[in-house]
């Protein structure tokens, strides 16, 4: 049980700076970054590269909402002793921003590449596909992001490749379940 409640509290800002980034995605606040980081052009192949819904506003906002929720975690927590990161080392308030700030980016940069396999294989953005490859890309679109950003807490906090599958496991299960919850929310599109 400390276990998962040591994943959870070490995952927590992440998980929250993703549902808060998909309000101010679908906010009106800043709508002028709502443009697609490929700026609407194709690979060598034809197809986009990340198709419309990898956009400036949500890259940024991933960025600066991970570096802001990282600090008030870190704040509420801090002594605790109930993240693991926190017990290796001494961090401080911008020790914490700068971490949040580089997690938000991880986790924009560890979609893409599903993106970009996606538009190869004509899905549609924001659909997974039909029979196995779309339960590929189901799996793997609920982990993506989560393998950059635990990879991000290994530097901070060593750990063994079990704790390494655990993390993205329950990282994995809670993402479907966040992204259910902003479905019946009406923040999101598509149910998983």
């Amino acid at each position: 049980m400390n276990k998962l409640i040591a994943v959870y509290v070490t995952l927590f800002p992440i998980i929250i700076t993703g549902a808060l980034n998909m309000l101010f995605c679908k906010s009106k606040l800043l709508d002028i970054l709502k443009k697609p980081i490929d700026n609407n052009k194709n690979f060598s192949d034809g197809k986009r590269i990340f198709g419309d819904n990898k956009t400036y506003k949500g890259f940024i906002g991933m960025i600066f909402i991970g570096g802001i929720t990282q600090v008030i975690w870190y704040v509420l927590i801090k002594d605790t002793n109930l993240s693991q990161y926190y017990l290796l080392k001494e961090y401080n308030i911008y020790i914490n921003l700068i971490f949040g700030l580089i997690e938000g980016f991880i986790y924009m940069i560890s979609e893409l590449p599903n993106s970009f396999i996606k538009r190869r294989l004509d899905i549609i953005p924001g659909k997974l596909g039909n029979g196995t490859k779309g339960f590929i890309f189901f799996v793997f679109d609920q982990i993506d992001s989560l393998l950059g950003v635990i990879s991000l807490l290994v530097i901070l906090m060593p750990m063994s490749i079990e704790q390494y599958i655990f993390y993205v496991c329950c990282g994995g299960i809670t993402h479907v379940i966040v992204n259910n919850i902003l479905f019946l929310l009406g923040l999101r599109k598509n149910r998983f």
